[in-house]
């Protein structure tokens, strides 16, 4: 009995049966072929400091603002916007929990001759929770910021440090007109049905009854 190979054979038999035509040989798929991903930090109080939201894929950092004020601010407050390439944080090894990052780092050998910047400092305090912005600092490499966080933003726990040049940021804080569509909006929360006080009453009610 020759084998049909221009039909699916599958080890359900009953997809066998389905005769679906065999598909010819697909091209392996390029590298990179998606948009590239970016991520999103919100502000949703002025004055608090920007926590992260999470990611968005997008075509350039624009259109990742949008995706990312759609996605992040449509149902909470949100007052200001950073959007960052992902291929641009810079991410450090997690420690336990009760402790801090800064414990582990090792001194620099040397300084480096980078032209000094800018970059923006973001804590994890316990894992399960978010990234927030910690504060800036002035340095010459990525390892050198972390140097001079560890020496003014050192404030236990820090279970793990992003770094980002405050020039890879796209900000959206001064206009302010943008986010008057996003004030708390308490009807999609389900605290604001009061779904349990309605329960108690109806158990009253057939309690009474």
């Amino acid at each position: 009995m020759s084998l049909d190979t221009e039909h699916i054979h599958s080890l359900d038999p009953r997809v066998t049966r389905l005769h679906i035509e065999a598909e010819a040989e697909q091209e392996q798929k390029p590298q990179l072929d998606q948009l590239e991903t970016y991520e999103v930090f919100h502000q949703q109080k002025e004055g608090k400091a920007f926590t992260y939201a999470g990611p968005v894929h997008g075509a350039n950092e624009e259109i990742a603002f949008l995706f990312g004020k759609e996605q992040y601010s449509r149902r909470a407050a949100c007052t200001g916007m950073w959007i960052v390439k992902t291929q641009r944080v810079f991410v450090t090894p997690y420690v336990d929990d009760n402790t801090s990052f800064y414990d582990t780092l090792q001194e620099l050998t040397a300084k480096p001759e980078d032209a000094e910047q800018t970059y923006e400092i973001f804590h994890l305090k316990k894992r399960g929770k978010a990234h927030a912005h910690a504060g800036t600092v002035s340095a010459r490499s990525y390892e050198h910021a972390l140097q001079v966080a560890k020496q003014t933003l050192n404030t236990p726990p820090v279970v793990n440090v992003w770094v980002v040049a405050s020039q890879d940021v796209l900000r959206e804080e001064q206009e302010k007109d943008i986010w008057l569509t996003t004030p708390e909006k308490k009807y999609r929360e389900a605290t604001a049905y009061r779904v349990q006080d309605k329960i108690d009453r109806f158990k009253a009610e057939r309690q009474a009854q």
